[in-house]
């Protein structure tokens, strides 16, 4: 996956790509892939990295929403559980079954969980990742060591899917490649193009990382940014309203011995009413909720770490504190603006929309990592519908995502990589060099960060420490102390020279005091 392979593609102004997809995150490479590979030709524009924005900060989960069906959206469940279970047999080397565990303190408990989590399973049919069951106290304390015991009265053992969401990003560019699209990460739609019927005909678009700026004509453009969506809207109508509210998703990250199981704890209603999950992850422990009236820079308040905190504290019998928390990251979701003010964002759809204008932009919005596969199918039927491209079939239910790899060694670190892994061994065998690795603690090694540069199109440390290995979510001290030495790493790669490496070290340990609680 070469940028500059990619970009020639798109250097002649003549050419008329069937579809332009404007957001480099789970939607944006979602349509990417379903329209190359129904055959159209599509050309892919993200302004940062790929999934830089929400589609990297998610919980790290593929869930059907137990929530969901608390609240009887049972049409949505169906939706994400049979989706769910299409991710899993489509990319198997990143998306895997986590048992999950709902310790009761109320006998009552026990039964209105057993009985929501058993339709749950039967909603999911024959993708089911396992069936839900009560479990005796004493089976609880074996399978949560670590869980309050005063006043347990037993758990709900429950079933979901986890997974790595940039890395999943990742691979789907990936695979729009080998299917003949070209998605470029560094591109910033500048203006939409119109023709003279004033229909939305294509983006002009400049290269970040040189200036360079190029007009790109097509058939369909499709608007997939996520919560930018209307910042696109308006260069399409500049009198557009906006309709996007959203809503974030707060995480700390903890040592695996705050948990010290397999399992995941979900708690389907804190005081005031949110979920929380404490889900093992790489080694560490995720634990993530939900807030409201989120401001548009993502970042952790100090009330929402403190709740998250205090919260998890009350379930476990070490309460963490500050400086247990290896990093923080908090991510906004877009949701659909409801018609009446004042509607917390818990009682907004997290269903997909598709908006079209009067010109025929396309915008898709709402949704999560889950739905991704179906929110694409959807977006491109619509342009079919609107007579943008000509009918052919969607093929993504079966289709496997580049790394597609059976029963991964979840063991070795390398398991994300999938049918990459013995690309990467070669290359660590090619140089002893290539074998070390970036810090003691971790096994990430140098063969993995020449691989983003050359295979998976990272172009700085952020790409490289945030969302192809994922040190910077882990543990966010040492991201920080090993940029310096990614960095040289990658200039030596791009051939860059100390001053975009000095640049570099400074730009990536200020984004990591970010992740970092004193």
């Amino acid at each position: 996956m070469k940028r500059e392979d990619l970009l020639s593609k798109i250097s002649d102004p003549s050419k008329v790509w069937d579809v332009v997809v404007i957001g480099g995150g789970a939607t944006g490479l979602g349509v990417a892939v379903d329209a190359v590979t129904r055959g159209y030709s599509v050309a892919l524009f993200e302004w940062e990295d790929f999934a830089k924005a929400t589609s990297s900060r998610s919980t790290k989960l593929v869930h059907g929403g137990v929530r969901y069906l608390a609240q009887g959206d049972v049409s949505l469940v169906l939706e994400a559980l049979y989706e769910r279970g299409l991710l899993q047999q489509n990319a198997p080397h990143l998306v895997k079954n986590q048992s999950f565990l709902i310790p009761n303190y109320r006998y009552w408990d026990n039964f209105l969980y057993t009985v929501g989590l058993t339709i749950y399973d039967i909603l999911a049919g024959r993708l089911s990742l396992g069936r839900s069951k009560y479990v005796s106290k004493k089976k609880t304390t074996s399978y949560l060591p670590t869980v309050r015991v005063d006043g347990l009265k037993g758990g709900v053992v429950y079933h979901d899917g986890q997974f790595d969401d940039s890395r999943l990003a990742v691979n789907l560019a990936q695979s729009c490649v080998e299917n003949g699209g070209c998605p470029i990460n560094r591109m910033k739609v500048t203006a939409m193009l119109h023709g003279s019927d004033g229909r939305a005909r294509g983006v002009k678009v400049q290269d970040l990382m040189n200036g360079q700026e190029y007009e790109v004509k097509a058939k369909a453009v499709i608007n997939a940014t996520g919560i930018f969506v209307d910042s696109i809207m308006e260069m399409d109508v500049p009198t557009h309203e906006h309709m996007v509210k959203p809503s974030q998703g707060v995480h700390l990250v903890l040592d695996k011995s705050f948990l010290q199981s397999d399992y995941a704890i979900m708690i389907p209603k804190t005081d005031d009413g949110r979920v929380l999950f404490a889900v093992p992850w790489h080694d560490k422990v995720v634990v993530g909720t939900l807030r409201e009236h989120p401001e548009l820079e993502p970042q952790a308040l100090e009330s929402e770490i403190e709740f998250i905190l205090n919260t998890a504290g009350r379930y476990l019998t070490r309460k963490p504190q500050r400086s247990d928390v290896l990093s923080v990251f908090a991510g906004l979701r877009p949701l659909a603006a409801p018609k009446k003010e004042g509607k917390s964002t818990k009682e907004i759809s997290r269903s997909h929309k598709i908006f079209v204008s009067e010109n025929k932009l396309i915008t898709i919005t709402g949704g999560k990592w889950t739905t991704y596969r179906r929110m694409a199918e959807d977006t491109v039927d619509k342009a079919i519908e609107l007579n943008l491209l000509e009918k052919k079939a969607c093929v993504t239910k079966k289709f496997r995502i580049h790394g597609y790899q059976l029963n991964p060694d979840l063991n070795n670190h390398l398991y994300i990589y999938g049918s990459d892994i013995q690309a990467i061994k070669t290359l660590m065998q090619s140089d002893p060099a290539m074998a070390e690795k970036l810090h003691p603690k971790y096994d990430y090694t140098v063969a993995e960060v020449v691989w983003a540069v050359r295979e998976e199109m990272a172009l700085n440390v952020e790409d490289i420490l945030a969302r192809r290995v994922r040190l910077l979510f882990l543990d966010a001290r040492v991201a920080a102390e090993v940029a310096p030495k990614v960095a040289r790493i990658v200039a030596k790669e791009l051939g860059y020279d100390q001053a975009w490496i000095d640049g570099q070290v400074k730009e990536f340990t200020d984004l990591a005091g970010h992740y970092i609680l004193e």
